[in-house]
This record gives structure tokens, sequence and C-alpha cells, in this order.
């Protein structure tokens, strides 16, 4: 109960003096949703409402349980999809598959998308199936929740834009596919579909989580185009036959000679974020992009070569923590710090470097995206980072302490590079998951099961609870003492005390 007050106190502490909204973007906003509703005392408002919260992807819930136990789960189902060309039979949800929640009306409601092809509306209360929409394919990724500004209606006020797989009755030269929807949240029917176009990447896929700035939203496709386009269904415009969202620029995630290289891997599986006028997007063709909101055109690039499908995260002084896999680069994967107000050849704050191991497909490196803890750290606790790595370990560094006498090589082997303080290493099992810190607690989703800890602020670090359910790709999220995640053994899980 203590730590629930606590918790409590912290958000609405952060709610009273927080000085800006949606509209002010270049202070920190914690989980700003939450606090335009607490000020207007409403009974209904966003929680979570993009991959790993909100515009600088680190809000990760409120305060989390000291235990794993099962308070209920929900059969998310299987589903088919087409796996080059092979039909292969997916259960539960996979990466990044982060539930987004939402109360409306006084009731807390899971948005989850599926392997059964199904996003669905979960109570969360009991788990209870309310509502669910069948897309063309298995969902992957996580969606985004918009609040219209001017409903016009009950259902003109919240949507849902998720992305999903092409679906199988698409081909790869299909004029129209419907890789990403807009449901209306009350009625849960379709509102818009957004057609990836062909492009010389081998993906019409969308797993990447839009990032909404005054209404304006920002997103990265499968097929290696970053799209700037208007999200309310009634400013949609009939094109190649569908209703789709009214669209204000497009760019490109890759360079023709990327394609000597990554040959048709020039996929985007990222979510951008923003910071200080910027939104920020990794790819799978080597390249961090910085796209200049005032001008609307990409004008800062970092190269790493290296195939990056996390997500960057905003850090309290300014930075970004930016994932790398092993894959196409002759060093090794890693997480690392970049100072984007610097130019793109001295921004490297440090790198960390994995151990190179492969698992699956996967050559090593990182897969899923990096977590910190300064939404909840106070200004007597380090600022730390987790990643869960493919050589099957948790690591948590100081992000804003550099190590003592140590520096690496970078991706490329062409820079030496300082390294962050390792606070703790625990060997989990190989992850293509995000794990995340919500207070004192760290979760982390494993192949091997999900694993519960605990620190202090001396950095001391205890295991709390494994539980080998089967296998996690998902990220979880964490509400009111309680954590939610998918797994592949087809059930969306909530744990707790």
């Amino acid at each position: 109960m203590l730590k629930k007050i606590f918790y409590s106190v912290i958000i609405i502490l952060s709610v009273l003096f927080s000085s800006c909204a949606d509209g002010n973007m270049d202070k920190p906003v914690k989980n700003s949703d939450i606090t335009i509703q607490v000020r207007q005392a409403k009974s209904t408002f966003i929680i979570n409402r993009t991959y790993l919260g909100n515009e600088r992807r680190y809000f990760y819930g409120n305060y989390a349980p000291s235990h794993l136990n099962i308070k209920w789960k929900h059969l998310l189902g299987t589903g088919k999809t087409w796996v080059g060309t092979i039909h292969k039979t997916w259960s539960g949800a996979g990466w990044t598959g982060q539930p987004l929640m939402i109360k409306y009306n006084d009731t807390l409601y899971i948005i989850q998308g599926a392997y059964d092809h199904n996003l669905k509306k979960i109570r969360v209360s009991d788990g209870k199936l309310m509502n669910e929409f069948e897309f063309d394919d298995v969902i992957k990724g996580t969606g985004s929740i918009w609040r219209n500004p001017n409903p016009t209606s009950p259902d003109d006020e919240f949507y849902i834009m998720q992305g999903s797989r092409r679906g199988a009755m698409y081909s790869s030269d299909s004029k129209v596919v419907q890789s990403y929807k807009c449901i209306a949240f009350r009625s849960f029917q379709k509102k818009w579909i957004y057609s990836s176009k062909k492009m010389r990447s081998y993906s019409r896929d969308v797993d990447g989580s839009a990032l909404i700035v005054n209404d304006t939203a920002y997103l990265g496709l499968e097929n290696g185009l970053f799209i700037v386009f208007d999200p309310n269904p009634n400013h949609a415009e009939m094109r190649d036959g569908v209703l789709q969202p009214f669209i204000y620029d497009v760019d490109t995630l890759f360079y023709a000679s990327d394609a000597n290289t990554h040959g048709g891997n020039l996929v985007t599986e990222s979510s951008p974020s923003y910071l200080n006028g910027y939104v920020y997007i990794t790819s799978g063709s080597g390249h961090l992009f910085g796209y200049n909101i005032k001008k609307k055109e990409i004008d800062w690039v970092f190269d790493t070569e290296a195939d990056m499908d996390g997500s960057p995260i905003v850090t309290d002084d300014e930075c970004l923590i930016i994932t790398i896999e092993k894959e196409y680069i002759p060093g090794q994967g890693g997480a690392m710090k970049i100072n984007p107000s610097l130019s793109p050849d001295e921004c490297v704050v440090w790198y960390f470097p994995t151990e190179t191991k492969t698992h699956a497909y996967w050559a090593g490196g990182i897969i899923g995206s990096a977590s910190i803890n300064d939404y909840y750290a106070a200004d007597t606790m380090p600022k730390l980072s987790a990643f869960l790595a493919i050589d099957g370990n948790l690591y948590v560094v100081r992000h804003d302490k550099i190590a003592e006498n140590k520096t690496t090589k970078g991706p490329m082997l062409k820079h030496t590079y300082p390294m962050p303080e390792l606070a703790f290493k625990y060997h989990t099992g190989p992850s293509i998951s995000t794990p995340i810190i919500v207070g004192n607690k760290i979760i982390a989703p494993t192949y091997e099961g999900i694993y519960l800890f605990e620190f202090d602020k001396d950095m001391n670090f205890k295991l709390l609870q494994h539980q080998d359910l089967g296998s996690f790709e998902a990220t979880p999220f964490v509400w009111d003492g309680r954590i939610y995640v998918a797994c592949r053994d087809g059930n969306l899980y909530c744990f707790g005390d």
C-alpha cells in the first residue's frame, strides 16, 4: 500500500508541476495524456498511448509488484502467416506487442494485437475480451492511441492505429495492401487503412508504433519509407480505391547504396522518438535519421551500417540510446548513447558491446530496445539503462557515467569509444524483447521465461522471481502493481503479488 501511495504521489506531482502539455514538446513530458486528464478530473484518459509509453519512449507504468503470481490469463489464440515460402503457425503475440491501456468511463481496458489476426479490447479487471477487429494477417508491433481534440461524436474521440504483416491475400507486388489500419476505440470499426507501397525493401509489413506530435503522426514503415500524416479519419481521402489518411510528407530511410550491402533488408521496424524539434528513427539500412519538423526534411544522419530494429530512447540529458545488431558489421553489436546536438562525427557518448553469440537466425547484438529509469529516478538514484541481448544476458549500465580506463571498438571497428559503467549483468537466456525499468524493479522477458529483479540506490540487484511459462518476445507494461505481457504460448498474462 505504501508503494502504491508513493508512486501515485509521484505521478500527481509530475502532473501538477509539469509546464507543458502535448502542444509543447521541447521539455520532458511525463505521460502528458494523464497530465491533461487529471487536470480536468475526468474518468476517461489514455495511460500509455504508444510503444514504450510516450514521445520519449521511457514511460513503462506506475509501480510494479514483487512477485510474478498469475492473476489471470487471456487466450489470445493462434494464426497463420507466410514467412518466405513457408506457412507458419504463430500463437499469442510477439515483438514488440506491448499492451496499450486506456481508462474509459471508469473502466480500464488493454488494447492488444495478437497472432490470431485480431486487435483486441480486453477488460483489465478480469481479462475478459470485450471486442476485437480482424486484420488480414498476424499483428506484430504495438499500436498508438490518438485522442481527437475536436470529436463530432462519441465514436470520433479515440482511435487506435495498428500495423500488421502484409496479408496472405496480397502479393509483394499488389497495388494495395492493408497492413496499417485506424480503428475507432468505442465501436471497434475500421476508419481508414494505409497502403504501404512496394519499394526496394522486401517487406510491406508495419511493425512500428506511430509518434503523434500536435495531432501530426510520424511513422517508419518496413518498406523503408518515413511518412508524416494526419491521423484524423475526418480528413482522410480516397487513394487507390480505399480511404487513406492525408499524407503531409514522405521521406526515404535508406540510400541506393545500402542495397549493395543489405540487399532487400532495408526494413524499418523501430518506432520514432521526439527531441527538441526532431523526430529520430533507426533503420535496418544502418542509419539513425533525424527529421527536422520545422524544415520538414531529414537533415541529421548517423551511420552504424548495422541492422537496427530497436527504437531510440530519449534520456533526460537530451541524448538517445540506440541498440545495434551484429548483422552486416565486423564488430560487435550492442548499445550506444548518442548526443544528437553534435555532428554525426562527434555524437557518440559511449558504446557497450555485447558478446557475439547466435540464436535462431540472429547473429548477435541487441534486437529490442533499451529502457531507462529517467522517468522514475530521484536525484539520488543513478541513471540506468537496461537491455537484453542475443548472447543470453540482461545488462544494466549507468548511462550517465563513463567507466574509468575502459574503451571499445565501434560496430565497424573504425573508431574507439568510451564505455559506460556496468551496474549489473545476469544470464536470463537469449531475448529479442525489451526489458522495462519501473521504480526499483526490472521486468525482463526472454525465450526462457520472464524475470523480475529489484535493486536499491547502492546498485545492489537481486532476482525476485522467474516464471518459465514459455517464450516471451513482447514488451510488458505495468500498472497498479500488475504486469501485463503476451507470451508465445498463446496467452496474455497478468502477473502480480
